[in-house]
């Protein structure tokens, strides 16, 4: 079982997501906002983030970018859960440091091939 942390502004995108993360038999931690995600990250220990794009405050991007600034954080696969689709968007997320991009709303079946790709235990 892994901890994976979804940052979402959206209290029905958490609860859909928490909901497909524990049918996949994994734990979740969730945060509303990057700041709460980063205040938050260190007592999770997530082996996965999923982060909105847009966010009050910080982006996704931004928290991607601070995440990956740490020692801690600077190989934990990270997934961008968005409605945008724009290639330019995209490659600023890689740029940040983005393991991967999934659109939203999550398809079951992508996000648990994702994780099955990004997580040691699948």
């Amino acid at each position: 079982m892994a901890t994976i942390m979804i940052v979402d502004d959206s209290p029905t995108v958490l609860m859909s997501m928490e909901n497909l993360l524990t049918r996949f038999g994994h734990r979740s931690v969730s945060a509303d906002s990057a700041e709460d995600a980063l205040t938050k990250v260190g007592g999770a220990q997530p082996n996965l983030i999923i982060t909105d794009l847009h966010m009050p405050g910080k982006s996704g991007i931004d928290l991607i970018r601070a995440l990956r600034a740490t020692p801690k954080h600077r190989f934990t696969p990270m997934l961008i859960l968005t409605t945008e689709s724009q290639r330019d968007r995209r490659d600023e997320a890689k740029a940040a440091g983005a393991t991967g991009w999934l659109v939203k709303p999550a398809d079951p079946k992508q996000l648990e091939t994702a994780l099955k790709q990004l997580l040691p235990a699948g």
